[in-house]
């Protein structure tokens, strides 16, 4: 998993809530396992309007040209509802979305999207507000999400914000859940010797699982 201290990017403002996860990836794209190759069906349902993904929707935010590199999603309460697919942090994520500035996420998503290095910060509903304003007002403009100092600044204007703490370590260290397995790779290589081959799963096992 990437390591994630700062970013400043562009973000962009999706003025809707309880965005849910086949919203994000709808089920026909999840024919892969992989992580890789889903950003192109984003949106799918708002950002095309033809199911071979050929002709773009002119007024979906993310195929505006101000918003095209945009690795900054805002939106507004409960993102992420629906179905628990963890290809919904895999497709934000290949597209280019580092990060995603809401009131509230579903906890499934949360748990996904937090695993995988896509940070979730969580403003309340009028900070959020405010932020959306400050966007419309200067479209493309960057913000920046500080996993240091635990802030999110557009402008002149600086909120802060909170995590759990070991999510925040996970993330600012780059550690998955292979990776923090492996941090007890001693402790395991002993427990193989002491136990039958069959019974236990070897370390290098652990090491060539797909992350």
């Amino acid at each position: 998993m990437e390591k994630f201290t700062t970013l400043t990017g562009v973000a962009a403002p999706l003025d809707a809530a309880n965005v849910d996860t086949d919203q994000i990836i709808p089920k026909q794209f999840l024919l892969a396992v992989d992580r890789k190759g889903f950003g192109v069906h984003l949106f799918h349902e708002r950002r095309y309007l033809d199911d071979a993904e050929t002709i773009e929707n002119p007024d979906f935010v993310l195929n505006k040209p101000a918003y095209r590199s945009a690795s900054i999603l805002v939106a507004r309460r409960n993102f992420g509802n629906g179905s628990s697919r963890e290809h919904a942090p895999w497709t934000l994520l290949d597209f280019g979305i580092r990060a995603i500035i809401a009131p509230s996420f579903a906890d499934i998503f949360s748990n996904n999207a937090l695993g995988n290095g896509l940070v979730l910060v969580n403003l309340a509903e009028e900070e959020v507000d405010e932020l959306f304003r400050i966007l419309e007002a200067d479209p493309g403009m960057k913000v920046t999400v500080d996993l240091v100092t635990m802030t999110c600044t557009a402008g002149e204007r600086t909120w802060r914000f909170t995590l759990d703490p070991f999510r925040r370590k996970c993330l600012l260290e780059g550690l998955d859940a292979v990776s923090l397995t492996l941090e007890h790779e001693d402790d395991i290589r002993a427990r193989e010797k002491r136990e039958p081959a069959w019974l236990v799963p070897h370390v290098e096992d652990l090491k060539s699982c797909p992350v």
